[in-house]
């Protein structure tokens, strides 16, 4: 059991739950130091190692192993003709919002030529549900999916959709993530922490617990995604019952985080909910670290931290 329980994102087949506990754990204490409680800090990390307040990572990333393939993950060549449809509609809504807001100029400019070239495609005898190819090579002219190359990013682009599009649909797979988050929850747990897809799964977790929750944090959530995620969910639209306090952040420049500002999309009768998407994460709009180690981060977190 765990005080606090991180549920990471998408793309993390080849880690484990002991190398994410590694980069996420620092960042954290990183990020409640930068608010200005460094003794909290302290019971989470210090000195290279974790502090009092006991940390874990809920891993799922296993799950998305393929044997035999290079690489080992699952891309969109394991998908049913439903599934791939999903997928391709989640690649036109990401380039929709790089359109919309990407920083970078230029990458607005090329989701604008994309998202025109499969305009004209629909026009001809296939419309964008069957255009996913190009929508995804779309993305992977995209500053924010090629910092390493195209074919990296065509890599990474496929893997990332493949997965979200996986959870939503394959009961059995999110089961087994549920049963594993919920396999670190105990009557001390005083936080969950999701990123990414992870803050979906975190979502529903946080619907399933039926002891009080101080605290549920979403970092770069794909949750406000109208039809392709928010729609898909069992779960009620609102702050789970439980859930004291909901905290929501986004980096303008996430595109997986498409709706940023959640408080409008989840009924909140209590005040639960404080959505916010001015963070700048640089160069990683996405990466977790970057979220984790943000003051708004620290201070959400030491808010239901005991300082001793």
């Amino acid at each position: 059991m765990s005080r606090i329980v991180l549920v990471h994102g998408m793309g993390q087949e080849q880690k484990s739950a002991d190398a994410l506990e590694a980069e996420w754990i620092p960042a954290l204490a990183g990020g409640i130091r930068a608010a200005g409680h460094s003794h909290i800090a302290d019971l989470v990390w210090r000195g290279a190692r974790p502090g009092a307040h006991e940390t874990r990572m809920a891993f799922y990333g296993d799950l998305f192993l393929t044997s035999g393939r290079m690489g080992g993950g699952q891309d969109l060549r394991d998908l049913s003709l439903e599934q791939h449809e999903l997928a391709q509609a989640l690649a036109v809504e990401w380039l929709r919002r790089a359109e919309e807001r990407a920083a970078s100029q230029a990458d607005r400019e090329e989701a604008h030529r994309q998202l025109r070239a499969l305009d004209a495609t629909a026009a001809g005898r296939q419309g964008l549900s069957r255009a996913g190819r190009p929508a995804l090579n779309g993305l992977a002219r995209l500053r924010w999916f090629a910092p390493a190359g195209m074919w990296l990013a065509q890599t990474f682009a496929h893997r990332t959709l493949a997965q979200v599009t996986r959870y939503l649909t394959e009961e059995e797979l999110s089961e087994e993530v549920q049963e594993r988050i919920a396999a670190h929850i105990g009557p001390e747990t005083i936080a969950i922490i999701g990123h990414s897809l992870g803050s979906v799964a975190a979502f529903q977790a946080a619907h399933r617990l039926d002891q009080e929750l101080p605290l549920l944090l979403t970092l770069g959530s794909p949750l406000g995604l109208r039809t392709l995620v928010y729609d898909r969910l069992p779960e009620s639209k609102t702050v789970p019952a439980t859930t004291r306090r909901w905290v929501n952040l986004a980096d303008r420049d996430d595109l997986v985080a498409a709706v940023p500002d959640l408080a409008p999309l989840f009924a909140d009768p209590h005040g639960a909910l404080a959505s916010d998407w001015t963070l700048d994460n640089g160069s990683q709009p996405h990466l977790a670290a970057s979220y984790l180690g943000k003051r708004q981060v620290g201070n959400a977190v030491a808010r239901v931290l005991p300082p001793k």
